[in-house]
């Protein structure tokens, strides 16, 4: 679906956001995967649990690596 696409930038906004909040970094990728089942279940697929199971951790996951991945790369030594 194209909302797999709308909603890992908006995880990782919201992950940010939280963090800029108080969120202890340490619990980042924890509370993107969260969003991605949340996300998953209003947005995706509230009816399957084993799909909103999945799909939730893809986009939760994907949101974390993709901040961690970005981040590494933006990194000045």
């Amino acid at each position: 679906m194209y909302y797999d696409a709308l909603i890992v930038p908006l995880i990782i906004g919201i992950t940010e956001l939280a963090k800029r909040f108080g969120l202890p970094k340490k619990y980042a990728a924890i509370f993107s995967w969260i969003l991605g089942l949340v996300f998953a279940y209003i947005y995706v697929s509230p009816n399957e649990m084993k799909e909103l199971f999945i799909v939730g951790s893809a986009l939760g996951l994907s949101a974390s690596g993709l901040f961690s991945g970005t981040k590494s790369i933006t990194k000045r030594k």
